[in-house]
């Protein structure tokens, strides 16, 4: 039985105290337990005796007992062939009860048996519990005890015994089927409903516990997926910003028609290519310097060929084709001579990189229609995120202006519409995850929960 030791101990003392304060006649009563089966482990679980001239009861296990912890077990105390026969052994085969009225001819007797010495007048009575009542969640019972012969005892019976009560009396003061083993009888059937009682609910607890732990472990592992798939989905918000890119670019494109003599980002960068290629033979294309001009030659194409935000252009400029150029005119000498155009051209880039968003120079592209003047640098340096689900809506009646003429125009509009659905399904996936989650961890349904 699943019982804590603690809660166990009190119980038994509580039965003990009963049955003295009963029996007059009763000096001590000892609780011994026993289970489970097979091995059924009789462990005693506390003694109580009477204090000499009083009814208080002084409680304490014997210093030294084959039945103090861990107790002795049912091949040790059941009845074999040339060992002592012991009463415990009896009423745990047998389910019956034993009494020790005459001392001197109890047959059982351990102490007896082994120095001759003659023990006090007791009882003991098997406390029973239903197999049905105690293994009722089980599709077969466990295995069962065999005797010293190997036979299975308690198969043709409806019980198990789950705690042995013994009971000291004054010599002479109990006999056989008497009134005092009949309330011991009694008690000992109390005693069983109440330990079957707390077996149940120490049994509910423990289950509880574990589906909480299970619940909170199956809360963390849909959290981490949910984690995951929305980490995933965040490709949707790249592949709207590479839709706006693209937008950011035909501006930009634009504004390079309407002002064919104005300096552009891409004039700068291929201006600044060119003078790392003109001095590049010089570097013999080995050592550190030539590494650095080449892996610059590389991000100063690739900052060119990508629509960036503005601001996210300069941090491109400040923290990676900027510093490699200091370290090139300090260090390399090949580009003394063109020092003071490189960093005019670096300075110009950091400004030109914000020219998409000039108003005032939006308006006088003059080659479009006003609206379209105001709504496209407004719509292509946008940064999309979730809450700028609005947007969308903006760019797919922008694409359907009829003066605008750019390329893949209705491709692009279909690419957007496909990844506006699935930016509108995230929020209600988050929501819905987060209602199953917590309807998890806290035990509610859905419903509670505010579940559509």
């Amino acid at each position: 039985m699943i019982i804590s030791n603690d809660i166990l101990e009190n119980t038994c003392k509580g039965m003990i105290e009963n049955i003295l304060f009963c029996l007059s006649d009763a000096s001590k009563g000892t609780i011994y337990r026993v289970g489970p089966m097979p091995a059924l482990q009789a462990v005693r679980v506390t003694s109580g005796a009477r204090s000499h001239g009083s009814e208080q009861i002084q409680w304490g296990l014997p210093v030294t007992s084959d039945y103090n912890f861990p107790g002795k077990s049912w091949e040790q105390y059941r009845d074999r062939p040339g060992h002592i026969k012991e009463a415990l052994g009896w009423c745990v085969e047998r389910q019956k009860s034993w009494t020790a009225d005459n001392p001197y001819e109890d047959l059982r007797s351990v102490r007896k048996q082994l120095s001759g010495e003659i023990e006090d007048s007791h009882h003991m009575e098997p406390v029973l519990v239903r197999k049905a009542d105690l293994y009722w969640d089980q599709v077969e019972f466990p295995k069962y005890p065999l005797d010293h012969e190997g036979k299975t005892i308690w198969r043709d019976s409806e019980y198990v015994v789950v705690a042995v009560i013994k009971i000291h009396f004054k010599l002479g003061a109990i006999k056989r089927g008497d009134h005092s083993t009949k309330i011991i009888k009694k008690l000992s059937q109390t005693l069983g409903t109440e330990l079957l009682s707390l077996h149940i609910r120490e049994t509910l607890s423990e289950a509880q516990e574990a589906l909480s732990r299970q619940r909170l472990q199956s809360c963390n592992v849909l959290a981490h997926e949910m984690r995951n798939t929305l980490v995933k989905l965040g490709f949707i918000f790249s592949a709207v910003n590479a839709e706006i890119g693209f937008l950011r670019e035909q501006w930009e494109a634009q504004l390079e028609k309407a002002f064919p003599e104005m300096v552009s980002k891409k004039m700068i960068l291929a201006r600044l290519s060119d003078l790392i290629r003109s001095h590049l033979p010089q570097l013999n294309g080995a050592g550190q310097a030539g590494e650095l001009a080449r892996e610059l030659l590389n991000e100063q194409q690739q900052l060119a060929s990508m629509p960036l935000m503005p601001h996210v252009g300069e941090k491109w400029v400040n923290n990676r084709i900027r510093p490699k150029w200091c370290w090139l005119l300090s260090e390399a000498h090949a580009w003394q001579e063109e020092g003071e155009e490189i960093m005019q051209l670096l300075d110009q880039l950091g400004k030109v990189i914000w020219i998409g968003m000039d108003k005032d120079l939006a308006l006088r592209v003059d080659h479009l229609p006003p609206d379209l003047r105001t709504v496209w640098p407004r719509l292509a340096y946008i940064d999309f995120k979730a809450d700028k689900m609005h947007v969308l809506e903006e760019i797919m009646h922008f694409l359907d202006h009829p003066a605008l003429d750019i390329p893949h125009q209705q491709q692009t509009k279909k690419i957007l519409t496909s990844l506006k659905a699935l930016v509108e399904m995230i929020p209600e996936l988050e929501e819905r995850a987060n209602r199953i989650i917590y309807s998890l961890k806290n035990g509610s349904s859905l419903e509670a929960c505010g579940s559509p």
